[in-house]
């Protein structure tokens, strides 16, 4: 699909600077998304993209973002939902306040996030819309609940609307990142190389998904490195 327009929510280091640089390298017009706009700032730069303060749980916030890319970028093409928010500990010492947050953030916020971006793309008859997903969207882990609620949920969300805008032209997608994540701070161990996933290699992946021929749309799509354990 030709993504003239997009928009990354959830912008930041590793996937979805890795994708904003895919993009900009076709040209594609672009507003990066992130609660802190100093976080994007360099990437901003570097892509020469537009960047938006958003807090995806909060409706008026997500709203205001859609407006800004209605006036600054005459509409969208493609969004990736990227945010992600956890709490761990215990089922039973967990702090109720902090899983209600990890539901916002991860799950709740992507409906937030991708209503306004389907009612968009039914309007002109096509777009993709693509959500970063883990492990939890499939295992629940110990002590890791509220995270596999909200990723449970923003999977079966995906599910739901690929069945009902599939066939009105929009492409969703869902990205199970099945692994730890290479970045900085996480080195891969001299003694076992390639055993996180490198970021690049992954927007590789939602770049061929991206451009996929509508007769063969994938929905579900798992990456994991040669070591990962599955």
């Amino acid at each position: 699909m030709t993504v003239e327009r997009a928009l990354i929510v959830g912008a930041g280091k590793g996937i979805s600077a890795s994708v904003a640089r895919r993009l900009a390298a076709r040209g594609t017009k672009l507003m990066l998304a992130s609660r802190h706009t100093d976080n994007v700032a360099d990437l901003a730069a570097e892509t020469n993209a537009l960047s938006f303060a958003c807090n995806v749980a909060d409706p008026a916030s997500v709203q205001a973002m859609y407006a800004a890319v209605d006036e600054r970028l005459g509409g969208v093409d493609f969004v990736l939902f990227n945010p992600s928010y956890r709490t761990r500990g215990p089922f039973v010492e967990l702090d109720a306040a902090e899983v209600q947050k990890t539901l916002m953030v991860s799950c709740y916020g992507g409906f937030l996030v991708a209503q306004p971006a389907a009612q968009r793309m039914l309007a002109q008859g096509h777009g993709a819309i693509f959500f970063t997903g883990a492990s939890a969207s499939v295992k629940g882990y110990p002590q890791s609940a509220p995270f596999a609620m909200a990723k449970f949920g923003l999977r079966g969300m995906a599910q739901s609307m690929a069945r009902e805008l599939g066939p009105k032209g929009i492409h969703i997608a869902h990205f199970n990142i099945d692994g730890g994540v290479r970045s900085a701070v996480r080195p891969d161990p001299a003694d076992n190389p390639d055993s996180f996933l490198d970021p690049d290699d992954i927007a590789d992946t939602y770049m061929a998904v991206l451009d996929q021929k509508r007769s063969a749309w994938s929905l579900e799509v798992e990456v994991r490195p040669w070591v990962e354990r599955f």
